[in-house]
């Protein structure tokens, strides 16, 4: 059939904005997948409700898409935005696609049943079922709302996850292994066990949704595109709301670190939903990825993914070298909320590529406490920056390590090698154990009998190794200053050395 035919028809008001009207297709495909071109066999018109499309460079993808499966025409509704982008038009023009705009009161399933006598295969059916899902979403249906008309349209089952294995909507039997199916999966979609795992969205693992379809979908991956890309649309109608409830949060921490009065931020509080006298902690989180030149930065990312350990009930403030958010403790303390980071981050431990940071405050009440909790949830959070990930809380903090934690890696290292490298020399040449003597006679709290005892020698090879070390070093053991010195730079050097 030809697309001038297809323009022909009365009633439809079709309107060619670009192509060869004479360019002919054999069949209709419909589809809101972002890059459809594996599920395009040539030669389709391809109609789409522009559901894919975030902003203007989806449009040029999705066409190479298209143009490289060899599609005929692309049919663009207006019903989701309104209108056909000037982005979407200028790409099919580049590409030399035919692009038909079809106006917001035909449906597709109008459009298909005009076309379809004239075509091969049933398409009615696919198109009617596509049309129930998008126009449910236009109307407001939420996630769950979804799922029942999918499991009524398609046959198909199964559950939405956060990638720290919080479940969405939906029901599974171990949401918390699934999670790291999606998390370690070379390429999704991945299939495991009974399930087919799907990505919801293009953002990091870290902080994505996993689409759990029961059942194997190898062969109907189209449906769990389809499905993922509606997911897609639902999650983003509520992540709008939260782009200000975060500006909120923004607002309260910056006001908290610039000693703003109290009444101002107890009214703050209250606007983030948090009474005067109610309890709350400060959670502090960045996810660094190593090497990793491309994507989210780290605060904004651990911010996103903390917000999903907590199941999207609070929002979180980017700033300069972290996300911060306030979580209302509401009946539980801050140990539970605690444990509850740590089980979250131990499933994302399974990407070994990204490493997140977590600090935890106190349990505080008031605004007079907000800046000291923001300023504990940092130091904590970079002590765990210092372990290479984790969740540490502010009872961990107020040791050396947080002195330790505080210095740059390459100032410890150079402070441990210079009061120690004549240690190390002199083990290396002679194999005594001068550094490890060391270590435990500062473990004994300087007694040399304890330390004889933990070494298995006699106490005076104790006394020798020890005189020895004042000499290499120049330091004195009787001294509480050298001493400190020495336990520090242990510690700087770390137990590798």
């Amino acid at each position: 059939m030809r697309l001038s035919d297809l323009l022909a028809i009365d009633g439809l008001r079709l309107t060619l904005l670009t192509g060869d009207p004479d360019r002919e297709f054999t069949g209709v495909h419909i589809t809101d997948l972002p890059e459809p071109g594996r599920y395009l066999g040539g030669g389709e018109l391809v109609l789409t409700g522009l559901l894919w499309r975030h902003d203007a460079d989806d449009s040029p993808r999705f066409v190479a898409a298209l143009a490289a499966a060899g599609v005929a025409a692309l049919g663009a509704g207006q019903a989701w935005l309104g209108h056909v982008p000037d982005d979407l038009v200028s790409a099919c023009r580049a590409a030399g696609l035919p692009l038909i705009e079809v106006p917001t009161e035909v449906s597709f399933r109008t459009l298909a049943e005009r076309v379809a006598p004239r075509l091969a295969g049933d398409v009615r059916a696919a198109l009617a079922r596509h049309r129930t899902l998008v126009t449910a979403l236009a109307e407001g249906a939420g996630l769950a709302e979804l799922f029942r008309l999918t499991a009524s349209e398609l046959g198909v089952t199964g559950a939405v996850l956060s990638s720290t294995g919080e479940l969405i909507v939906g029901a599974a039997d171990d949401p918390v292994r699934l999670a790291k199916a999606y998390l370690t999966a070379p390429r999704l979609p991945a299939r495991v066990g009974d399930h087919t795992i799907f990505a919801v969205g293009r953002g990091h693992r870290a902080a994505g949704w996993a689409l759990v379809c029961d059942g194997d979908l190898t062969d109907r991956a189209d449906v769990g595109f389809e499905l993922a890309a509606c997911v897609v649309l639902a999650r983003g109608r509520t992540d709008e709301g939260r782009r200000v409830e975060r500006r909120l949060t923004e607002q309260l921490v910056s006001a908290a670190l610039a000693e703003a009065g109290a009444a101002e931020l107890n009214a703050r509080l209250r606007t983030c939903g948090i009474d005067a006298a109610e309890p709350y902690a400060v959670v502090s989180a960045a996810a660094r990825r190593p090497g990793a030149t491309r994507g989210p930065d780290p605060a904004t990312l651990g911010g996103q993914v903390v917000e999903e350990l907590l199941a999207r009930e609070v929002v979180s403030a980017a700033g300069a070298d972290g996300a911060v958010a306030v979580v209302p403790l509401r009946g539980r303390t801050a140990a539970e909320l605690a444990a509850h980071l740590r089980a979250g981050a131990q499933v994302l431990a399974a990407l070994p590529d990204t490493h997140l940071c977590v600090g935890l405050s106190g349990s505080l009440t008031g605004a007079d406490a907000l800046r000291g909790g923001v300023e504990e949830a940092g130091h904590a959070r970079r002590l765990a920056e210092a372990r290479s990930g984790g969740v540490v809380t502010s009872d961990e903090i107020y040791t050396y390590v947080l002195l330790l934690a505080a210095v740059p890696g390459d100032v410890r290292s150079s402070f441990a090698a210079r009061l120690l490298s004549p240690l190390i020399d002199y083990d290396r040449r002679h194999q005594s154990g001068l550094v490890r003597t060391l270590g435990v006679f500062l473990d004994c709290a300087g007694s040399w009998h304890a330390c004889a005892e933990r070494l298995h020698v006699h106490v005076n090879t104790v006394r020798y190794r020890v005189r020895r070390i004042e000499e290499l070093t120049g330091r004195d053991m009787s001294t509480m200053a050298d001493r400190v010195d020495f336990f520090l730079a242990l510690r700087a050097m770390g137990p590798s050395g």
